[in-house]
């Protein structure tokens, strides 16, 4: 019994295995340019942060930390406080200059004295073209990434793959990266609060004696929207 060999039947003289490999090709999801991985729409932009440094330019003057200079400390050692940074580090300009060593310890002793602990201070140099150059005081810090999206949205008229647009979500990271008040909140969420157990207690003796457990509604004030300030 002779058997029939087998033989790939083609289209066009392409064969079919062929169109078959080219239109997987086709199918093919988009992937990261320059990296290869394949990405979603959710998955190309992503909420990052980028280390940065919060810092004010001090003059050097003979007297010492002047009213201005005192006040400017005070607002940067409220946000190292809220920051949860390591250190203030207060950065003297390289030289001998007398009348700026004196001030970078009186700067230093300065945010000392406004609650800053001593083993949290540190008191560096950096390399300026002038002695009397400003003394820089501030810490590190976290701020959230702002991705540009300039240039980044495709050709919508020629999609043949529909494909998300490479754009797509690019906007709404970078707008959620400016608004966001404490960037640490990226990098892991925060710890909750403790639980009012006293409050607790008094919903739950309500509920057990069969009492409203909800707060009293305000009442409501006729003319109040009249009355407004303007």
């Amino acid at each position: 019994m002779m058997h029939r060999p087998n033989r790939t039947r083609t289209a066009g003289g392409v064969s079919l295995v062929g169109a078959a490999v080219l239109l997987a090709g086709c199918a093919t999801p988009a992937s990261d340019p320059g990296h290869g991985r394949p990405l979603t729409p959710t998955s190309r932009y992503v909420l990052q942060v980028e280390p940065g440094v919060d810092r004010i330019a001090l003059a050097v003057r003979p007297d010492g930390v002047s009213h201005n200079q005192h006040a400017a400390l005070i607002d940067l050692t409220q946000r190292f406080a809220a920051s949860g940074a390591p250190a203030v580090v207060v950065e003297a300009p390289g030289g001998d200059d007398p009348a700026t060593a004196a001030f970078v310890w009186a700067a230093r002793d300065a945010v000392a004295a406004l609650g800053v602990p001593a083993d949290r201070i540190v008191v560096s140099a950096y390399a300026a073209p002038d002695p009397r150059a400003p003394v820089l005081v501030g810490f590190e810090i976290l701020r959230a990434h702002v991705p540009n999206c300039a240039g980044r949205a495709g050709d919508l008229a020629h999609n043949p793959s529909n494909e998300p647009d490479i754009g797509f979500g690019c906007a709404v990271t970078a707008n959620m990266a400016a608004q966001i008040a404490d960037p640490r909140d990226i990098v892991a969420p925060r710890d909750m609060a403790p639980l009012d157990a006293s409050r607790r207690a008094t919903v739950m003796d309500a509920y057990r004696q069969g009492e409203v457990t909800s707060a009293a509604q305000e009442p409501l004030v006729e003319g109040r929207i009249s009355e407004a300030v303007e």
